[in-house]
């Protein structure tokens, strides 16, 4: 597997997405785009911008309009249509699932036997603090990489 082509791959993926979302905030100039995109740490060449920007406005979501310059040619600033918008608003659904979605998959899986641990470091503080006595026992072994905890609270001399 070649790791750089994968990571390229997920990087275009997600391309279009990020710069219909930067448009969406209002006109803008591709060198502001790539500006944007390169302070989130996804690098992009005008090379790869103008020819991705000419695809969007062929396809009807976004619009420009030339912008005389004082320093040069004229520039081209781009908008976002209506159905433009839409797109944007469908690809943000689907992020929103994509990474919900891949977060469950990549998260590591919650150990109900630590949840228990923390949960019994927890009632042994507030009991603590509370004049209680508390003994726990460990015994602690490994069975498929997990420690079991056996926790028996007292009160005073009565076991509750």
């Amino acid at each position: 597997m070649d790791i750089q082509n994968t990571q390229s791959q997920m990087r275009k993926g997600v391309l279009e997405f990020c710069i219909l979302s930067i448009i969406q905030q209002g006109e803008v100039y591709p060198s502001d785009i790539v500006e944007q995109m390169k302070a989130a740490n996804l690098h992009i060449l005008e090379g790869t911008l103008y020819p991705l920007l000419t695809r969007l406005k062929n396809a009807g979501l976004l619009n420009y309009r030339w912008v005389e310059s004082i320093s040069g040619p004229p520039r081209k600033y781009f908008v976002m249509t209506e159905a433009g918008r839409e797109a944007c608003e469908a690809l943000q659904k689907t992020w929103n699932e994509m990474a919900t979605s891949v977060g469950t998959i990549i998260a590591p899986k919650a150990n109900p036997i630590v949840h228990q641990a923390d949960a019994a470091q927890k009632i042994y503080n507030y009991e603590k603090s509370n004049q209680y006595q508390f003994s726990r026992t460990h015994s602690s072994y490994r069975r498929n990489g997990l420690r079991k905890f056996e926790t028996i609270y007292r009160k005073s001399k009565n076991l509750f």
